[in-house]
C-alpha cells in the first residue's frame, strides 16, 4: 500500500468510534496508549506517521498489537485524567507529546514506560535528566524549540528589517513555553529590539491580550503551547486583523492562516518514536534509550497571508522555504 493511501484510511479510522471488542482485544495484545493533546482532524498526520513506522517494523494493530487511543482535544488539564486511564488498563507503553501532556503523564507513573514524539526542552523542563542518559521511564524526541527562537527571530527580521518591537505570546502555565519566551525575549533585546510579552493561561485570554497589543508591535511570535495551538485559527484571525505578521511553532499554523513557521517536521518526529517505542515493545528500558532531537526542520510561508498584511515576502526567503502555501 502506498504511503498516502495508507494515510487516508487511517485516518479515516482514527475518526471512526471505537468497537466494545477493542478493550477486550487489548488486554490480549501488546497494548500502546496514545495520549494525544488535540483532535485526530488536527494532529492524525502525525499519528499516521507513527502507525506507519509501527507497521514497517511488524506491528500490525488489530493482529499483534492494540492501540488505546485518547484525546485532550487542547485541554491540558485533561492529561492527568486521560493518563491515569492508561494507568488502570495497564497499557504495555504510553506515547505522547507536548510537555503539558508529558508532564502530566511522568507524574501519573513510575512504572510503565513513555515514549514522548516531541517535548519542547525534555531537559530543561525536567522530564529527563540528561538527553543521553533520561533516567526513569521516559524517553523519547526533542523538539528544540528553546533552541530554535533565535533563529525565529533571524526569519522575522529577514522578512521585516525595519522591525523595532516585537510582541511574544506564552503560556505562563507551560514550563517549555517559558524557557522558549525568554530566549527569544533575551535574544530580541540582544538585537536592540523592544519586547512585548502578552501572558495567558487559558484560552478566554487570548481575545484580551490582542486588545492590549492593538498598535503596540510590528511582529508577533507565538510560542509553543498546547492551548495556542488548539486556538490557531482564533490566533490567526486576531493578528490578521491587527496587521501583524506572525512566527508561529509549526506548519499547522500556517496551513490555518499564519504566516510562517519554522520548526521540526512533526511528521518525522512521529516516524522516529515509532522506532523508539519498538525498541520498548521488544524489552528496552526508556532510561537506557537516549532522547534523540530533530534532523528535519521546515520553514513554511504562506503567500495568501503575506498579501492580505501587505508584505512582499523576499525572494531570498522564498528560497529556503520548504513549503510555500498559496
Amino acid at each position: 500500500m502506498r504511503r498516502r493511501e495508507f494515510i487516508t484510511l487511517f485516518l479515516a479510522t482514527l475518526a471512526a468510534p471505537p468497537f466494545a471488542a477493542h478493550a477486550q482485544q487489548s488486554s490480549k495484545l501488546p497494548t500502546i496508549g496514545f495520549l494525544g493533546s488535540g483532535t485526530p482532524a488536527a494532529q492524525g498526520q502525525w499519528v499516521a506517521a507513527f502507525v506507519e513506522r509501527l507497521h514497517e517494523f511488524g506491528w500490525i494493530e488489530g493482529r499483534n498489537l492494540a492501540v488505546e487511543y485518547r484525546w485532550a482535544e487542547g485541554r491540558p488539564d485533561r492529561a492527568a485524567e486521560l493518563a491515569a486511564e492508561f494507568v488502570r488498563l495497564k497499557v504495555d507503553v504510553i506515547v505522547t507529546y507536548a510537555n503539558p501532556m508529558v508532564a502530566a503523564t511522568k507524574q501519573s507513573t513510575s512504572v510503565i514506560p513513555i515514549v514522548f514524539a516531541a517535548a519542547a526542552d525534555p531537559v530543561g523542563t525536567g522530564l529527563v535528566a540528561s538527553l543521553a542518559r533520561p533516567g526513569g521511564n521516559l524517553t523519547g524526541l526533542s523538539a528544540q524549540m528553546t533552541d530554535l527562537g533565535s533563529k525565529r527571530l533571524e526569519l522575522l527580521r529577514d522578512l521585516i528589517p525595519g522591525l523595532r518591537v516585537l510582541a511574544i505570546i506564552v503560556n505562563v502555565s507551560n514550563s517549555a513555553s517559558v524557557l522558549e519566551m525568554r530566549e527569544v525575549r533575551s535574544a530580541a533585546r540582544t538585537k536592540g529590539l523592544e519586547v512585548e510579552t502578552l501572558e495567558i493561561r487559558r484560552a478566554e485570554d487570548i481575545a484580551p491580550a490582542f486588545e492590549e497589543l492593538k498598535g503596540r508591535a510590528d511582529a508577533l511570535y507565538i510560542c509553543v503551547d498546547t492551548v495556542l495551538f488548539a486556538n490557531r485559527i482564533r490566533i490567526n484571525t486576531l493578528a490578521l486583523a491587527a496587521r501583524l505578521p506572525t512566527m508561529l511553532s509549526n506548519r499547522e499554523y500556517v496551513e490555518a492562516g499564519g504566516l510562517m513557521s519554522y520548526a521540526p517536521n512533526f511528521s518525522d518526529l512521529f516516524r522516529r518514536a515509532g522506532e523508539l517505542v519498538d525498541k520498548v515493545l521488544r524489552g528496552a528500558k526508556p532510561a537506557d534509550i537516549p532522547v534523540e532531537q530533530p534532523t528535519k526542520f521546515d520553514l513554511v510561508v504562506n503567500l495568501t497571508t503575506a498579501k492580505a498584511l501587505g508584505l512582499t515576502i523576499p525572494p531570498t526567503l522564498l528560497v529556503r522555504a520548504d513549503e510555500v502555501i498559496e
